[in-house]
């Protein structure tokens, strides 16, 4: 394998035209430049330089060397400036997964102010429901945001941050009796409901809302088990039943529909950042946790 350093000495002399100048140029003896181009040219395994009256030329060999060295240079200065950035958090990609009703108004004010901030840091956003721990500890994603069920599920190389506890609200169509009553409501005032559920899968948000009726003592009634929280608002309008729905699916209220507190207990479901752990602790990464954590105070 060809020597770089011994690649950068053989630039020198062809460039300089001699042996002598080169190791004036370059601090080292004579002696010592020869013996790096003579250890250069077993790499290589053919003639470097030639003598050319009181100094040397590059073979073609030698002058191929010389230009590729003069590459590596520029490619080396390129790459330590560019990782000079990375670690200071000027520039990158930052490859960011997320649930969808997060897309709402947790993640595009985060976006906005990371981008305010790290204008020269790219983001690779995506919406993504599945497997998102998996993609973060294979490499395929840096920084996911999801909900965790009971417990804090854990991946090789993946460092898990609580962002923030959603609460569910009540939803209810206009003209219900409880909408005259104070906010919050106690959960048990809508345990003889028809239920209308959004679009819950099996998994951590099911969970979240199995718990809060078990707590309240009952089971609901379910109705009709809509798409998403937008359909389920539909749903409850239409007077079919009541819904508790995540504090970002409401973001946008139906017209037909009340949104009122819950307590007793106050269902929510636990919002955590996974981040990569190799990059968990670089500037720019730090910069979006921080703008994540403000967007979910706010």
């Amino acid at each position: 394998m060809l020597d770089v350093r011994r690649m950068q000495v053989l630039r020198a002399v062809v460039t300089s035209g001699s042996v002598s100048a080169a190791a004036t140029n370059l601090g080292y003896t004579p002696s010592a430049i020869s013996q790096q181009v003579s250890a250069l040219e077993r790499e290589a395994g053919t003639t470097l330089l030639e003598k050319v009256g009181r100094g040397v030329r590059a073979t073609p060999a030698g002058m191929l060397l010389s230009e590729r060295a003069g590459t590596l240079s520029e490619l080396l200065n390129t790459t330590e400036a560019e990782l000079a950035d990375l670690r200071a958090g000027r520039t990158g990609l930052l490859r960011v997964r997320f649930f969808q009703s997060a897309s709402v108004a947790l993640i595009p004010p985060a976006v906005a102010k990371f981008r305010t901030e790290r204008p020269e840091v790219q983001l690779d956003l995506r919406m993504v429901e599945e497997g998102v721990l998996e993609q973060v500890a294979d490499g395929e994603a840096d920084v996911v945001v999801l909900v965790i069920g009971r417990d804090v599920p854990g991946a090789r190389g993946v460092r898990m941050l609580h962002l923030v506890d959603e609460p569910y609200h009540a939803v209810l169509p206009q003209g219900h009796p409880l909408c005259a009553e104070e906010d919050p409501l106690d959960l048990t005032q809508l345990a003889g409901e028809s239920w209308i559920h959004g679009g819950l899968a099996p998994g951590p948000c099911t969970e979240s809302l199995s718990d809060a009726f078990a707590s309240a003592g009952f089971t609901p009634t379910v109705a009709v088990d809509a798409d998403s929280p937008q359909a389920a608002q539909g749903f409850v309008a239409a007077g079919l039943g009541v819904a508790l729905l995540p504090r970002l699916g409401l973001d946008i209220v139906h017209p037909g529909v009340v949104v009122r507190t819950v307590r007793n207990p106050e269902p929510v479901r636990r919002i955590y950042v996974g981040v990569r752990e190799a990059i968990a602790d670089q500037p720019a990464t730090r910069s979006l946790l921080t703008a994540l954590f403000d967007s979910a105070g706010a």
